[in-house]
Formats: structure tokens, sequence, C-alpha cells
């Protein structure tokens, strides 16, 4: 949530200069705009999520479209395919760094799954909802990319932050970099819509079990929303927000998230054992599939850890002190009851 904010102030900045105050204020100011609107409800989040989609989507179509039919890149972009540029970081490393620029660009689809208890028939819409917006995601994700390589060769490309406005300037000069920045704030700003929806769920669902405050479980006696764990995240993004840069909160975030997402899937050799005729912990291709993606994380978890070991340890430091704190409340959760 934070680092999506910041994202998007940061492209806000490329056609509007910001000091570095008026950018933190900013991101605040997004923040809470969004929490506000799913206070309000979850339909008009819906709405603003969904219509930032089809307006994503529909802007970087026209703007493939538009790249390649006036020839405005450069195919010769793409060669050669392997081989390593001058300046460039070595091979662990560099790689370290793309795969989390690309986990965080394919990141986000498990969100999908803290809204299960709020949909019909969750069995067979949850998974078609992972299949399909994960391959849709790939889809677009490795077009875009395609384009604004064929536009930009690596080489001249002079920030990570603002790789999608040197492309527009390609096809449209100083314009056309305002006109990509748009589309990246748009882009960003559904992302971020998704996850004010989805994350204060896990609050809700455990205060609602007597895991977490009570305070959490209130909803709104107009909107019935889960007003209160909406705005603790709002909160707590707020201050993560305030404490440090993009790639600092990204490099803190990624690593943890991993973690977890890698137990998740670990857990369901542990529940398939204990719950053999569960047909909510059934996995096609059992057990080869999850084992192959836990061998495909540990990889990715070295990686990140030898990339950035600081980070990842204040990650797993700050998540392991939140389990103590957890254990002692668990163990006294009659302090929880109203």
């Amino acid at each position: 949530m934070p680092y999506l904010s910041i994202g998007a102030v940061t492209y806000l900045g490329y056609i509007i200069p910001l000091s570095s105050v008026a950018a933190k204020l900013i991101v605040v100011a997004i923040i809470w705009i969004f929490a506000a609107t799913n206070i309000v409800g979850v339909r008009l989040g819906a709405v603003v999520m969904r219509w930032l989609a089809v307006l994503k989507i529909g802007l970087l179509a026209a703007i493939m479209l538009w790249a390649v039919l006036l020839q405005r890149g450069d195919w010769s972009n793409f060669l050669p395919l392997v081989a390593q540029r001058p300046g460039s970081d070595p091979l662990i490393g560099a790689l370290a760094g793309s795969l989390v620029a690309a986990f965080f660009s394919f990141g986000g689809w498990w969100d999908v799954s803290k809204l299960g208890g709020e949909v019909q028939n969750p069995s067979r819409t949850l998974p078609r909802a992972l299949a399909y917006g994960v391959i849709t995601v790939t889809v677009v994700y490795m077009l875009t990319s395609a384009v604004f390589l064929y536009l930009v060769p690596a080489e001249r490309v002079t920030s990570a932050d603002a790789f999608a406005s040197q492309a527009g300037e390609v096809l449209f000069g100083r314009t056309g970099g305002v006109i990509f920045s748009v589309i990246v704030i748009i882009s960003v700003l559904g992302s971020l819509e998704a996850v004010v929806m989805s994350a204060p769920r896990v609050y809700f669902a455990m205060a609602r079990d007597q895991l977490f405050l009570p305070a959490a479980a209130a909803l709104h006696p107009r909107f019935k929303t889960p007003t209160r764990a909406i705005m603790l995240q709002a909160g707590l993004a707020t201050l993560l927000a305030l404490s440090g840069s993009f790639n600092q909160i990204i490099a803190y975030f990624i690593f943890i998230t991993v973690v977890f997402i890698a137990l998740t899937v670990a857990a369901v050799f542990v529940l398939r054992k204990k719950y053999p005729d569960a047909p909510a912990f059934r996995v096609p291709g059992y057990p080869f599939t999850p084992l192959l993606f836990l061998i495909f994380v540990t990889a990715l978890l070295s990686l990140l850890a030898m990339q950035n070991p600081l980070q990842a340890f204040f990650g797993v430091a700050v998540v392991g002190l939140g389990a103590l704190v957890y254990r002692y409340i668990f163990n006294k959760r009659d302090v929880f009851k109203p």
C-alpha cells in the first residue's frame, strides 16, 4: 500500500515538480482518499477499481499500436538477447534485482484470496479469478515491456523509476512523457485500490475469530464495511510511507512476503495429511506442482537475501517480534473479548 502510493507520486513528480515534503503529503492523501472510498462501500471501491483497470488496459493497448504502426522504435534493441552490457552488475546481483522487479510487477494475485469470505461459491470463483488474473497480467506486462524496449534501448534508460516516461518521449516528445506518466499513475492507483479493498479483510476476519483486537471486527453502522480495519491499514501504510523511499520499502516487504507465500503453499502438505478428504485442499498435479513452486521460491529467497541482506533481516526481525507479541496476547486472548 505505501509503496504503490509512493510509486504513483514518483511519476506525478515527472509531470509536476514536487519537493520531498509535498510528495510525502500527496502520498498520505492518496492513502486516505482510497481508504475513505472503501469505507463508503465495497461497491464504490469495485467501481473505481474496474474503471481504472479498463482505462489502464485501453490506454496501454492504444500506445502499443501507436508505437508499432508508426514504427517509432527499433527491433534491434532486442539484440543481443543475452549479453552483459558495459557497466552491468554481476549476473547473480542483476538476477536478484530483476526478480524483485518482476515479482513486484506480477505480485498481488494472492490478495484475491483475502476476499474469499465475501465471494459466492469461492471454491469455483477464486481459482478462476486467480488463473485468469495472472494470465491477463502476464500478457499485458510482457507486451508492454516489449514495446518499451522497442522504443528505448536498455543502455539509454536513465532511471528505473521513470522508464515509461522515456518511452513516451520517443513517441510524443515531452508531451509523451507526461502521457505515459499519467498511464502509469492510473495503473498504480488501480493496484492500490485492490490492496486497500483486500488487506483490511485479514484484520477483520482475525478479529471476528477473536484472534485480533475486537475493534477491528466492527462494521460501519451505515455502510457495513470494516471501517476500523481499513483505518488501521491506512494508518500503518502512512507510517511506512513517511519512513522510507520506494526502493527501501519494497526491499523491506518483498523478502518476508515471499516467505509467507512459501509457508502458505507448504501448508498444503500439512493440511492434506491432516484432512485427506477435505476438497478445499485439493491441488492439480499434487504433490509436484506445490513442490516445484517451493523450489522456485527457495531460489528466489536465496537471491533476495544475497542482494539485500539487511532489508531481509529487518523484515524477518519485525515479523518475528510481532509473532512473539502475538503469541503473548493469543495466550491471554481473554483480554480481547468484549
